[in-house]
Parts: C-alpha cells; structure tokens; sequence
C-alpha cells in the first residue's frame, strides 16, 4: 500500500502546480505580446509618416529583402519596386494618409496588422482620394520586425 501512495501523491502534486505554473507563462506571453503590438502599431504609424513625408529610411529599415505586396492598384509590388517610386515624387506622392481600425495580432514571431487607411495620393501620375483596406504581414527576424508582405484593395465607393 505504501507503494501506491507514495507514486499518486507526487501525480496529485504535479496536477496541482501545473495551473500556476501555466498562469505564469500565459503572464509572460501577454507581457511579449503587449510589447510586440505597440512595436507592430508604431510601425504602421511611422509607415504612414514615411509615405506622406516622402521618407524612403523606413521602407529600407523596416521591409524584408523578399517583400512582397500586392498593392490596391492591381499589381505586385517588391521592397525594390517600392523604393524606385518614393525616389519619383513627381509622379508618386501621399499628401495625407490617416489610419482607421487597426488591429494587430501575434502569432510567436508572426505579427497579422489590419487597418482601414484613407489616402490622398498620386501613383505613377495618377491622383485619387479613396480608401482602402489593408493586411500587413511582419516576421521577427534576429529580434526586430521586418515587413514581408502585405495586401491592399481599395474599398468599394
């Protein structure tokens, strides 16, 4: 009998502190997280004022190399592509850009931000005011967040 006691109670031990333990970690992971959509919400933020200011430092600092996007004028644009038109201001530029919902979630080292943005701006020559619906995906590469991709149509008038 003393054998059977001695192998439930480390068992009923176990059951009992793995809850707390659980509680910690999920603690911790809010705490990264909380950290990571401020981090992920600036960004979005300073990608805007990047745009509108004419400032190509961002897109260099921020997108990955392999970027990949699919823009709302119906074509695929790359980190490089993106860089070339912000150098064109004549034929590309935002006046205003104000983000609406934004919404960021985590996923380990993968970040999902949506957002609703309205754009005054004019691409390769072409002006409009619109708005447009937006998913932006971020990987966490060697400790900091790189664009990799992202999808934007532009919202039915």
């Amino acid at each position: 009998m003393r054998l059977v006691k001695s192998a439930i109670v480390p068992l009923v031990l176990a059951l009992v502190t793995a809850p707390a333990a659980s509680a910690v970690d999920n603690k911790s992971a809010d705490i990264v997280d909380a950290a990571a959509i401020a981090t992920i919400t600036e960004m979005e933020i300073a990608s805007a004022r990047a745009y509108t200011t004419g400032d190509p430092s961002y897109v260099e600092k921020n997108y990955a190399d392999d970027f990949s996007g699919g823009s709302s004028w119906g074509n695929w644009e790359t980190k490089q592509s993106i860089l070339a038109d912000m150098k064109d201001n004549t034929k590309n530029k935002t006046t205003s850009e104000v983000i609406t919902d934004l919404n960021v979630r985590i996923y380990g080292d993968t970040a999902i931000a949506t957002y609703t943005s309205t754009q005054d701006s004019v691409y390769h020559g072409e002006h409009s005011v619109r708005t447009i619906l937006s998913t932006d995906t971020f990987v966490r590469r060697d400790g900091s967040w790189k664009q990799v991709a992202s999808h934007s149509s532009e919202l039915e008038k």
